[in-house]
């Protein structure tokens, strides 16, 4: 019966898989930004202009020489000649003198001469003249040429996530399309002649494929283009020739099952054998999901996921999600949503293994709970009742009710 090599943590284990692969090759593709969220940019994208390129009033108001208002107050106010209106989407063809003011409304541009803008509230209108009632300072309630973006200045580095903000700050400078990365390719591979397609109802013995679907809606969330090679039985030539297309098509191979320390283990053997330098990992110290191989076919990441889903999809995001990460340029390390809560109930844990136990929150008055879900690997259903994961460090000799805890978001 083969043996587990020595079980390395999982961050270590990580570590010495990016070590093993080359700079990433980034493909790129020119594509509407309308449709770019989630994508990284490309190359740096610096402003072709100013922005706003003129003066604009942030409120409704009366366009002023600043100066003109100095000391007045409700008591005892300042006067104005009203002169006009500042038309919205036009330049206006007035020009503020000492004395003078215009209407404005937000968003439109600032005549010539001013240089504030006094809000509506703080007015009053007594024939053709305004009564201001509150003093501004110069640059009040406007926006000033370039404040927002200056001509040239860089706007986003490449290597940038596009958020809906981005969305809309490259409309606004006019780039209506955006070079972005392209997806990476990345082959799922399911094994077992126990296992079968989620449309076919199962005999005994059979179970549903669960992990090529979960594995590739990770593989999606992350930037991936998800590849789903089906399911291949336990033979070594059909699933050496499975893993082979897959690295001939992808930039990465997923296998889940295969991986555990049995007679049927094939997946490592296959790895070893269709390229250098083959296994790296055979054996995480974490749970769920010990049994991981972490390997590299001639510059192409191969990994074997365990067949229980909650392991498959648990180890997704500990090794699946920093690898598409670097394929796509960035740094491994993910800044995850997470939220501290109190733990409910107390949790053991063994010292040296690195454990992952998925969570339910609940709302307490201002604050949350933490309510560990406890249930086997092969539950999936342990993470579809889960709000988020919390990991115990292998420190850790577990975790006591009461404690504040970080729980990550699944």
């Amino acid at each position: 019966m083969p043996e587990f090599l020595t079980l390395l943590p999982p961050q270590e284990s990580l570590d010495k898989l990016l070590r093993n692969l080359p700079v990433p090759k980034l493909a790129t593709e020119k594509i509407e930004t309308a449709s770019a969220l989630g994508r990284i940019i490309a190359a740096d994208l610096g402003a072709p202009h100013a922005l706003p390129e003129f003066p604009r009033s942030t409120v409704d108001g009366f366009a002023v020489k600043a100066a003109d208002t100095y000391g007045a107050s409700d008591s005892l106010p300042a006067y104005l000649n009203l002169i006009g209106e500042c038309p919205m989407g036009a330049t206006p063809d007035l020009e503020i003198i000492s004395t003078t003011t215009a209407i404005i409304h937000t968003g439109g541009m600032l005549p010539k001469g001013a240089d504030a803008v006094v809000m509506l509230e703080y007015t009053q209108t007594v024939d053709n003249e305004i009564e201001i009632l509150r003093a501004v300072a110069d640059g009040e309630n406007v926006i000033r040429i370039g404040e927002d973006v200056a001509q040239g200045a860089l706007i986003k580095p490449k290597g940038s996530l596009i958020r809906p903000a981005e969305v809309g700050g490259l409309m606004a400078l006019g780039f209506v399309d955006v070079e972005v990365l392209k997806h990476p390719k990345i082959g799922i591979i399911s094994s077992g002649d126990e296992v079968v397609p989620p449309e076919k109802r199962p005999h005994p013995g059979q179970v549903r494929d669960i992990n090529s679907y979960t594995l590739a809606t990770l593989v999606e969330k992350y930037g991936g283009e998800a590849i789903v090679y089906g399911i291949v039985s336990d033979s070594m030539d059909a699933m050496k020739k499975a893993i082979s297309r897959a690295l001939d098509e992808c930039e990465m191979v997923l296998i889940t099952a295969g991986s555990s320390a049995s007679s049927r283990d094939m997946t490592a053997a296959a790895i070893e054998a269709l390229g250098e330098p083959g296994v790296l990992v055979h054996g995480v110290n974490t749970r769920p999901g010990k049994p991981t191989i972490l390997g590299v076919c001639d510059g192409k990441a191969v990994i074997g996921l365990p067949g229980n889903p909650v392991s498959a999809l648990v180890n997704g995001y500990v090794f699946v999600a920093p690898l598409i990460r670097c394929l796509l340029g960035q740094d491994a390390a993910e800044l995850r949503p997470s939220v501290s809560a109190k733990l409910t109930v107390n949790i053991p844990s063994q010292a040296g293994r690195e454990d992952w136990i998925p969570i339910k929150l609940k709302q307490d008055s201002d604050s949350f709970l933490a309510e560990p879900i406890f249930g086997k690997s092969n539950l999936i259903f342990t993470l579809v009742a889960a709000d988020g994961l919390l990991k115990i460090a292998p420190d850790a000799t577990g975790l006591s009710a009461g404690e504040i805890v970080e729980v990550i978001f699944l």
